[in-house]
């Protein structure tokens, strides 16, 4: 299972991810003479009328496009041969293009990422819908605690409405929820409505670790509080993509705040995970059937843009960095400068990826984790 899904997982979205460099990259007529899924050693393959060789590589860990004139499948510009080429052979040629174009074809690949997860996460709103307080009045209303509550240890009372916590305003329960799952052990200010009353009450959520169906364990926080029954009900098409953009920018910012906590040691780094917890995860998902799956693929495709986008040099991220200096500076940084730049980016990423993959292995059962 761990096969089968990780396959089903990073095959499909790595693809769709470089055939969006890809597709826009036609647009503009710029060639591409490499399509590959995976890197290293070709497996599998074969060349099309246009010259562009589509194939399946040893290492399936990602893959590329390589353009005319890049040096190598980072797309890095082979300058010393790109200065040689004359005017009338420079048709096709990615380098050549304006800026511009260059940066939405990079961008292409983490925005193919990003709408997939809004395809099927606004699917399951039009499947399901979504949930809403069976009145409509009592959605931020305290109705019940949990056993070992900290709103209760707090001051909080049942039928305290939260309008705020930490000054952002609460509108619904899913608000809640957003404004402590990241920060266990945090205190935070609390706003309620009581009897007419406005009250500021600190609560230290608790610091709870939390395991699944398959003992994975995740470090969250909680508040301890319940709301009156929901339901849920349908919406259309439009309302369907705008929850499922709020959804996905909800997700972002979670990322973004614990990688912040890991950086400054709120969280452990035994966190991170990396292909091998990829592989574990894709298969325990899929094992739950086609809904989980297709809920895991999501976040794994905003994971990826996520991550590509970062700038980091032989990232899609630092390649967009690369692009926003050449657009100020009227003219490209120069190839020392990009040359030292992407060495020491992929040295970061070869050592993010050693680390995170020891991160796994040691995690994993057999090895006591």
């Amino acid at each position: 299972m761990w096969l089968v899904g990780f396959a089903l997982v990073l095959g499909p979205l790595v693809t769709l991810h470089e055939l969006g460099h890809y597709l826009v990259g036609r647009m503009f007529g710029i060639k591409a003479d490499a399509f590959s899924v995976g890197f290293g050693k070709e497996l599998a393959g074969w060349t099309d009328k246009r010259g562009t060789r589509w194939k399946l590589s040893m290492l399936p860990l990602g893959g590329y496009v390589q353009f005319k004139g890049d040096m190598n499948p980072t797309s890095m510009a082979d300058n010393e041969a790109l200065e040689d080429v004359p005017a009338q052979d420079r048709e096709g040629v990615f380098h050549f293009k304006p800026v511009w174009q260059r940066a939405l074809v990079v961008l292409a690949g983490p925005m193919m990422n990003l709408l997939i997860a809004l395809a099927i996460f606004a699917s399951f709103f039009m499947i399901f819908g979504k949930p809403v307080a069976v009145d409509r009045a009592q959605t931020n209303v305290v109705g019940t605690f949990s056993d070992a509550s900290a709103a209760r240890e707090g001051g909080i009372e049942i039928g305290d409405r939260i309008i705020s916590i930490d000054g952002a305003p609460v509108a619904e329960f899913k608000d809640i929820v957003d404004r402590v799952i990241i920060y266990p052990g945090k205190t935070v200010n609390v706003g309620v409505e009581r009897a007419g009353e406005r009250l500021v009450l600190p609560v230290k959520l608790s610091d709870s670790v939390e395991k699944d169906q398959f003992g994975n364990e995740s470090r969250v926080g909680r508040l301890g509080v319940f709301s009156n029954s929901q339901e849920y009900v349908s919406v259309g098409p439009a309302e369907a993509v705008y929850l499922s953009v709020d959804h996905s920018i909800g997700l972002v910012k979670m990322m973004v705040t614990g990688l912040a906590q890991i950086f400054t040691g709120d969280r452990s780094v035994r966190e991170l995970g990396g292909p091998i917890k990829i592989a574990k995860f894709s298969g325990e998902q899929l094992s739950l059937g086609p809904l989980p799956f297709a809920n895991f693929v999501a976040l794994i495709s905003i994971n990826l843009a996520f991550i590509n986008l970062l700038p980091i040099p032989a990232l899609d991220g630092g390649h967009l960095a690369f692009y926003a200096a050449e657009a100020v500076r009227r003219k490209p940084i120069g190839p020392r400068g990009q040359e030292m730049a992407f060495r020491a980016g992929m040295a970061l990423v070869l050592m993010l990826m050693l680390f995170v993959t020891a991160n796994d292995i040691i995690s994993l059962p057999f090895f006591g984790g």
